[in-house]
């Protein structure tokens, strides 16, 4: 029996067959959690419980599973990957972060909006939405709960941690096999939604998880705006949603009078409707509106920029404090956005 036969067996006896270890196409592994398909109605409230959720749907067809890095990743040799005890690489912009994704190999592709927003409505809604370290190694809420440190300060304050070393309640089930560290550590780029001059824009599905087969740069025929009632249509189609900046709070509209280039911040239950504004189901199935309003998602907040191509970073950094969590999510920085807080993380589909 080889390494990688070992390697897999282990894993996957450790975790009941809930973690496996996919090889990439120079034959190196990463460990990777199996998320079976959900449903919109099994996440969101009052959501239909027959229409799969996004995140299971590529290029028309349904996807029983998605498999998503256990750990924040690394970088070697131009490849992500995804193992324990390691620090995740940074200073990645988000055109570099998915070819490091996507040069895996067929099925590798970046995270995109819907699997990472699949992941937090699912804790939120099974009650173990992760903690994590927002507080210099530590959880601000949970202090006593620490990770192991993998970056430090020059005042000795830690930065990110070794993936995977805090407790389990820093996994997204509070369980060992869980996807570790999207609660803090480093933001993470995600692929296949973006605002353009306030607009919400996607890419349909999950379609950005075709990776290099599915073209969402700046350019790309592929964004669609979204309608109320949910229908995808042509961006600048009249009516579309966009986010505003009314009444001191990011509010789902359908145009956007914020001209101003700044990073406008609302706590994630505080988001507000327009007057006569409706929210597809859609919306809410991306986080990018909440699905119950006035309930709790853990204190998370949410920036947007109104002005210009702004992409998504989710989960916060060590220094977020409370704020950091799978519902933190930042729509502020342009594409070419790369800091020593961000990093990013694969995940795989059959094709």
């Amino acid at each position: 029996m080889g390494n990688y036969d070992e390697l897999k067996m282990a894993v996957e006896m450790l975790s009941g067959g809930k973690n496996t270890v996919l090889l990439d196409d120079v034959g190196l592994p990463g460990i990777y959690v199996i998320v079976p398909k959900g449903y919109s109605g099994n996440v969101i409230k009052d959501g239909d419980t027959s229409r799969v959720h996004p995140a299971f749907k590529v290029d028309g067809v349904e996807k029983d599973k998605f498999y998503y890095s256990k750990y924040v990743n690394f970088m070697y040799k131009s490849r992500a990957y995804s193992l324990p005890m390691r620090t995740g690489a940074v200073w990645v912009n988000q055109a570099n972060a998915k070819a490091y994704c996507t040069n895996k190999g067929k099925g590798f592709h970046l995270s995109t909006m819907p699997e990472w927003a699949y992941i937090a409505l699912w804790a939120r809604k099974n009650g173990t939405m992760p903690h994590g370290n927002n507080n210099y190694g530590k959880d601000a809420n949970y202090q006593y709960e620490t990770g192991q440190a993998g970056t430090v300060e020059g005042n000795g304050k830690i930065n990110q941690i070794l993936g995977g070393s805090g407790p389990v309640t820093w996994a997204h089930n509070h369980q060992n096999d869980g996807i570790y560290d999207l609660n803090g550590n480093v933001w993470e780029w995600q692929d296949g939604m973006r605002l353009v001059d306030g607009e919400i824009q996607i890419i349909a599905n999950n379609d950005a998880a075709q990776g290099a087969d599915c073209d969402t740069g700046a350019t790309s025929t592929l964004w669609k705006a979204i309608m109320p009632d949910g229908t995808l249509v042509a961006p600048g189609t009249a009516g579309a949603l966009h986010y505003d900046w009314l009444n001191s709070k990011i509010t789902l509209s359908t145009s956007t009078t914020d001209t101003t280039d700044t990073a406008r911040n609302t706590g994630y239950t505080s988001f507000e409707l327009a007057s006569g504004v409706s929210c597809p189901d859609l919306i809410k199935d991306l986080i990018l509106y909440p699905d119950d309003p006035g309930q709790d998602y853990g204190g998370d907040t949410r920036y947007t920029n109104h002005t210009g191509e702004r992409l998504p970073i989710c989960g916060g950094i060590w220094n977020n404090g409370a704020g950091a969590g799978v519902f933190y999510v930042s729509l502020h920085g342009p594409r070419s956005y790369a800091t020593g807080g961000l990093g990013f993380r694969s995940a795989f589909v059959d094709l």
